[in-house]
C-alpha cells in the first residue's frame, strides 16, 4: 500500500494516522510484530522502504544480580527487577511504576550490542540462571524459578543480541574484564555459521580472542606466581645443606642437653661428659653444706641460660658470679639427666633392676645389683660411679645439708631411670625407682668398690 502525503481525503488521512504508532500508545496485549505492520520511529511507512523492528518482550519481574562492571568484580546481590527488552537494550527497573520515568526511574540499562549470553550453573546455586556479558566487560546474572519463563527470555534476548550485533556490524572490543567469554551462537561468525562465514568474519574471531586473552593472561599470571613460589621453595629445600655440612662449617653445633650419652662421650673422647664433671666439682667445692642441696630448685631462667651456653659450647666458668647460686648448677645437672633420650639406667635394664631390688636377702641383692651395673655400657657405668661417689660424699654432711638417702632416692629416682613404655602403674614404678637409687647409694662403697685405692 502506498500512502501519499496529500490530506485532501479524510479517509486517506485517517488511514495514514492509523499507521503511525505513538510512544504513549504502546499496546498492552501481544500483537503482530511483522516488519510491514508497524514502525517504532513515528514515521509513515512507505512501500519502498522498510525498517528493522524493536524486538520487545512484555515486562516481567526477574531476579537480577550484577557481578561485574567494566571488568571489575562486584559483590553478587540478587534483587527482583521489573525487566523489559527493547531492540538493543535490556532494561531493569526497581519497580514497575518506574517504567514511566524514562531517565530517572531506570535502574539498570544493559547494552546488548556485541554481548555474550550463556546458561550457567557455576556462578550461582539458583536454578535457571543465565549470564549476560556486555562488550565492555560488565556481567549480569538473570534468574527466575520458572524454566519456561527463563527460556523464553533467554531466546528473546538471544535474538536481540543477534539482530543488534549483525545490524551494527559490532566487533567485540577488548575490555578490562578478566572473565573468559565462551563462544556463543549469538556472536556473528560462530554457532550455526558455516566455515566460509567464519573466514569472512575474521574481525569477530580476533575480537573474541583479544577479549578472552585478558582472562587467560590473568589466570596464567596467577598460576605462574603460585608455581614460582612452589619452585623457589623446592629449590631452597633441595639446595639446603645437610646437617653434617653445617656442623663441619661450625654453623650448627652438636647439643649437649638432649644428646645420647654414648654419642656425647664419643664426641668428647671420654666416658663421662665434661658438663657432669664440672658440675660435680662445683658442688664439691661450695655446696656440700648447703641446706637442701639437690632438693631445692634453682631459678629456671638462669638454669636455661646455663643450658644455652653449654649447648653453644662456649667457655664455661661455674665460678663466675652469675652462677653463684649452687642450686642453679644442681638444677642444670638434673635437667641434663632428665633430657637424655635414654636414661642413665638403660631401658633394657629397667625391669632387671626392679626384680633385683625385690630380693629379700641383703647380700644377694647387693651382688645382683653390682653385677647389673657392671653389665652397663662404659659411659653409663663410669658416669653412674662418679655420680654416686659424689652423692656418697654429700651424705657425709647430712647434718648440715639435711639430706638423706631417702631424699636422694626421691630426687634422683625418676631422674635417672624410667621405663621405655610406661604401660604399668606410674606410682608403682616411681616406688621402685626411688628404692633402687636409695639402695645403690647406701651400698655404693660395696657396689663401686669406693674404699679400695
Amino acid at each position: 500500500m502506498r500512502i501519499k502525503t496529500s490530506q485532501s481525503s479524510g479517509d486517506r488521512l485517517s488511514q495514514s494516522k492509523s499507521m503511525v504508532l505513538q510512544e504513549s500508545d504502546l499496546p498492552q496485549k501481544p500483537i503482530s510484530r511483522h516488519r510491514r505492520n508497524q514502525s517504532q520511529h513515528n514515521v509513515v511507512v512507505s512501500g519502498a522502504s522498510t525498517f528493522d523492528p524493536l524486538v520487545e518482550l512484555k515486562g516481567e519481574t526477574l531476579n537480577m544480580a550484577k557481578i561485574s562492571e567494566n571488568g571489575k568484580k562486584q559483590r553478587k546481590n540478587w534483587s527482583p527487577m521489573w525487566t523489559m527488552l527493547t531492540s538493543d537494550q535490556l532494561l531493569f527497573y526497581k519497580d514497575k511504576q518506574d517504567t514511566g520515568q524514562r531517565s530517572g526511574g531506570k535502574s539498570e540499562m544493559v547494552d546488548l550490542s556485541g554481548a555474550v549470553m550463556v546458561w550457567t550453573t557455576e556462578k550461582s546455586s539458583k536454578k535457571n540462571v543465565f549470564q549476560i556479558t556486555t562488550n565492555t566487560g560488565s556481567e549480569y546474572l538473570v534468574q527466575t524459578d520458572s524454566y519456561a519463563t527463563a527460556n523464553r527470555w533467554y531466546e528473546a534476548i538471544k535474538k536481540t543480541i543477534d539482530s543488534s550485533s549483525k545490524d551494527r556490524g559490532f566487533p567485540l572490543r577488548r575490555s578490562n574484564s578478566t572473565e573468559h567469554l565462551p563462544r556463543h551462537s549469538s556472536l556473528p561468525g560462530y554457532g550455526s555459521a558455516s566455515p566460509n562465514t567464519k573466514q569472512r568474519n575474521p574481525v569477530h574471531r580476533r575480537s573474541i580472542n583479544m577479549f578472552s586473552s585478558s582472562k587467560l593472561k590473568h589466570s596464567a599470571s596467577d598460576s605462574s606466581d603460585k608455581n614460582g613460589v612452589k619452585n623457589r621453595l623446592k629449590k631452597f629445600i633441595s639446595r639446603r645443606p645437610s646437617m653434617s655440612t653445617l656442623q663441619e662449617k661450625g654453623l650448627i653445633k652438636d647439643r649437649v642437653f638432649g644428646c645420647h650419652l654414648l654419642i656425647l662421650c664419643e664426641r668428647e673422647g671420654t666416658t663421662v661428659p665434661k658438663f657432669i664433671k664440672v658440675c660435680l666439682e662445683a658442688v664439691d667445692k661450695r655446696g656440700m653444706e648447703v641446706d637442701g642441696i639437690y632438693r631445692v630448685s634453682g631459678n629456671l631462667a638462669t638454669i636455661q641460660k646455663l643450658r644455652f651456653i653449654v649447648d653453644q659450647e662456649e667457655s664455661l666458668d661455674l665460678d663466675h658470679s652469675q652462677w653463684e647460686d649452687i642450686h642453679v648448677i644442681t638444677g642444670a645437672l638434673k635437667m641434663f639427666f632428665r633430657e637424655l633420650p635414654e636414661p642413665l639406667f638403660p631401658f633394657k635394664f629397667f625391669q632387671s633392676f626392679v626384680e633385683a631390688v625385690k630380693i629379700k636377702e641383703s647380700r644377694s641383692k647387693v651382688q645382683t645389683v653390682k653385677k647389673l651395673i657392671q653389665q652397663l655400657p662404659k659411659p653409663n657405668h663410669d658416669t653412674m660411679k662418679l655420680l654416686f661417689s659424689h652423692l656418697h660424699r654429700v651424705l657425709a654432711y647430712s647434718r648440715k645439708n639435711l639430706m638423706s638417702t631417702q631424699s636422694f632416692g626421691i630426687v634422683f629416682g625418676p631422674t635417672l631411670m624410667w621405663p621405655e613404655l610406661d604401660a604399668g602403674n606410674m606410682a608403682v614404678n616411681m616406688v621402685y625407682q626411688n628404692q633402687i637409687v636409695e639402695f645403690i647409694l647406701s651400698e655404693s662403697s660395696e657396689i663401686f668398690n669406693l674404699d679400695r685405692k
